[in-house]
């Protein structure tokens, strides 16, 4: 098996179960919110778990391991069991999004960890694993906060919208949702996706830092830039995280 077929296979292998993970979580954050606001209804149809069964949509897992975007079965709510609906709407969407970039957190978090303590070939599939789960939570998160109907964020932004205005927005859904395709057929979500990404792994960096030496944050950190293929599921880092670590490693010695 040549080197390029085999990390295409490992790359596979490891984004199946990060896609699960990711979808199982967004979901469950959408109907465990909901339950805290009064309504029962995601809960009583076995949603608040993050069982992957209840959740998973098959063309959108597809899309998410394809193109790095993707859904999963909607979470039933009842809006009339919320104290404020809009409001009660507005924050169950958010949830999702938001339990997405904490999830992204908390994997690159433990990247740097398992990185830093890597010893065999386990230690360093679960670190590419690690990297999967953040970049693929960042394109979830990311993906589902567009203003686009049925996504999160037409909920979030119908909280902060006089009634009137909402109506008149839903007219034009079909309008916005094309130019919603463009954008996701020229890339141009890519710099969003890459500036939320950067600014999860600043927040990692910086928490990590408080604990491990700086010195092995910047060795951890380059060899996997190094050997991150280009395209598909790719650690992302800009300049400005490449000067934060190397001051990092200044500061320790």
């Amino acid at each position: 098996m040549s080197g390029d077929i085999r990390s295409a296979f490992i790359t596979l292998a490891l984004s199946l179960p990060a896609i699960v993970l990711c979808l199982s979580i967004h979901e469950t954050a959408h109907g465990g919110a909901a339950y805290l606001l009064g309504d029962r209804t995601a809960r009583d149809s076995g949603r608040v778990t993050l069982s992957p069964m209840a959740h998973i949509d098959p063309i959108g897992f597809l899309c998410l391991l394809l193109f790095g975007f993707g859904w999963a079965r909607p979470v039933p709510v009842n809006i009339a069991n919320f104290r404020n609906r809009r409001w009660g709407m507005a924050l169950t969407a958010l949830a999702g999004p938001v339990s997405n970039f904490i999830t992204a957190f908390i994997a690159y978090c433990l990247y740097f960890v398992v990185r830093m303590n890597m010893t065999n070939t386990f230690l360093w599939s679960l670190s590419q694993f690690l990297l999967i789960v953040a970049s693929m939570s960042v394109g979830l998160g990311v993906f589902n906060l567009v203003p686009v109907h049925p996504l999160d964020g037409s909920r979030v932004v119908d909280a902060f919208l006089p009634f009137s205005w909402s109506l008149k927005l839903q007219k034009y859904q079909n309008i916005i949702f094309f130019v919603f395709i463009a954008a996701l057929w020229f890339g141009w979500l890519d710099g969003i996706m890459d500036w939320v990404g950067n600014g999860v792994l600043m927040l990692a960096v910086n928490f990590v830092s408080l604990f491990l030496s700086g010195d092995a944050l910047v060795d951890a950190f380059e060899v996997d830039v190094e050997a991150q293929p280009r395209g598909g599921v790719r650690l992302r880092i800009g300049v400005q995280q490449q000067d934060f670590l190397a001051q990092q490693g200044q500061r320790s010695r």
